[in-house]
């Protein structure tokens, strides 16, 4: 289901909401256009995501989280609250200010998803 780097961006990218290819291209840097086809087509067989192509000319597809991709959100946040603490139990840099970072980019993740399902 989340087999790379690029899937967690990419959830991380779609938690705010539906996002066009471009959109999600320019969002993830140092990826390409073949690598981020491939993990949309496999977050999309695994029900992550949903892909809705409008029939315009040029085509219009749009990106957006199912419901089983909305409930990696919780997972995903106390990954990170993970990482932080295994950081500052072990000693590794990261100022206060970098941690208050992260906390408030995961608040605001969360406060989407509550506007969202209301």
């Amino acid at each position: 289901m989340i087999r790379s780097r690029w899937a967690v961006l990419i959830l991380r990218d779609l938690f705010s909401g539906t996002k066009r290819f471009s959109d999600l291209k320019r969002s993830l840097q140092g990826i390409s256009q073949k690598v981020l086809t491939a993990e949309l087509r496999e977050m999309e067989q695994s029900n992550l995501v949903e892909r809705k192509v409008y029939p315009e000319v040029p085509p219009r597809v749009e990106y957006s989280l199912t419901s089983t991709g909305q409930s990696l959100k919780i997972v995903l946040c106390a990954m990170v609250e993970w990482g932080l603490s295994y950081q500052d139990s072990h000693g590794l840099p990261r100022t206060a200010e970098q941690k208050q970072q992260i906390r408030e980019a995961l608040h605001l993740v969360l406060e989407n998803e509550d506007s969202v399902s209301a």
